[in-house]
């Protein structure tokens, strides 16, 4: 196999992220170009009770992957009669994290092409990370990035945010110019590596995007001198627009290949609406490739054969397009 592999996180393995790994490998998603970090017995254990004949193999390094074989960086830190499906661990959730630092610090260090994470669970993560806010903090954090962003995709759009996993309050005191302006050139500059002038809209804050200052200052004073100085400064972009109206002439007039949003919900409500199964999550403006599955860990059906897979290809497919 030529080329470094992508690095693919287990998640949670009380969740649908072991089972998904598997049968994603089983179905030809995975392969000589992806290892997976996270526990080899776990795989091994989610594969015997969904009767899969998946051809297992342990890799110390990166570079040992081959084709053929579902290959796995095992990190030993769970066996299986230690995990329940469906159950919240702290142990699972501890497990989960290292996953994920692991994989990053190997991106950072230039053995893997890039990091594709599949679901963890805030709550069980929690209970040994109290600070935990979400694999993008986490994974900035390491990376040294203090200017990134959340980006939603599906094939016929991009969608940004200036805040994601904040309280709502706190969301709104973040709106402010140098953070939007951050976000919006960091749409632009990730987008242009495909295009070449993408389109980019800007949600405004209140309902109407304020109307004109009737409910509420702050998309008159604050975002739209912002979206003024980014057009002035050549870049395609426009707004503040109605979040109620944008993503239908997004995705159905073809107006725009961008929108960047105030919030998280903002963003991720319509994206999950019109594309769950297609949406991939990624996070731009750090020094590595990053992509995810844009669902959670599933309790209800971990291990059941039931979660799809999409996703997983989804998020793969768009890791290797931004990793060239």
């Amino acid at each position: 196999m030529g080329g470094r592999p992508m690095a693919v996180t287990m998640g949670d393995a009380s969740g649908v992220g072991p089972e998904i790994a598997v049968r994603g490998f089983g179905e030809g998603r995975l392969g000589g170009h992806s290892v997976i970090y996270g526990d080899l017995a776990v795989l091994e254990s989610v594969a015997a009770v969904l009767g899969l004949d998946v051809r297992i193999r342990l890799v110390r390094e990166p570079d040992e992957a081959a084709d053929g074989a579902l290959n796995v960086r095992d990190l030993g830190l769970l066996s299986a009669d230690r995990v329940t499906p469906g159950v919240l661990s702290a142990e699972a959730g501890a497990a989960a994290l290292a996953y994920v630092d692991r994989a990053t610090r190997d991106a950072l260090a230039g053995k893997v092409a890039g990091v594709v994470t599949l679901p963890m669970n805030k709550e069980a993560t929690r209970m040994s990370r109290p600070d935990f806010q979400g694999h993008t903090e986490f994974i900035a954090g390491l990376c040294g990035a203090r200017d990134f962003a959340m980006m939603l995709t599906v094939p016929e759009l991009a969608v940004t945010h200036v805040s994601a996993h904040v309280s709502l309050r706190e969301a709104i005191e973040r709106v402010e110019p140098v953070r939007i302006r951050k976000v919006i050139d960091l749409t632009h500059a990730v987008l242009s590596r495909f295009m070449e002038r993408p389109r980019v809209a800007v949600c405004g804050l209140n309902p109407h995007a304020g109307e004109h200052g009737l409910f509420g200052a702050e998309d008159e004073k604050i975002i739209r001198p912002t979206i003024e100085r980014a057009a002035a400064d050549g870049l395609d972009v426009s707004g503040p627009h109605p979040a109620d109206t944008v993503f239908r002439q997004a995705i159905h007039l073809d107006r725009y290949d961008a929108v960047v949003c105030m919030y998280h919900d903002q963003g991720h409500a319509p994206m999950k609406l019109y594309g769950f199964e297609r949406g991939v999550n990624v996070t731009i403006g750090l020094p590595i490739v990053r992509t995810s599955v844009d669902h959670g860990t599933a309790f209800d059906i971990a291990w059941q054969g039931k979660a799809f897979t999409d996703s997983l290809g989804h998020a793969l497919d768009y890791a290797w397009k931004l990793a060239g």
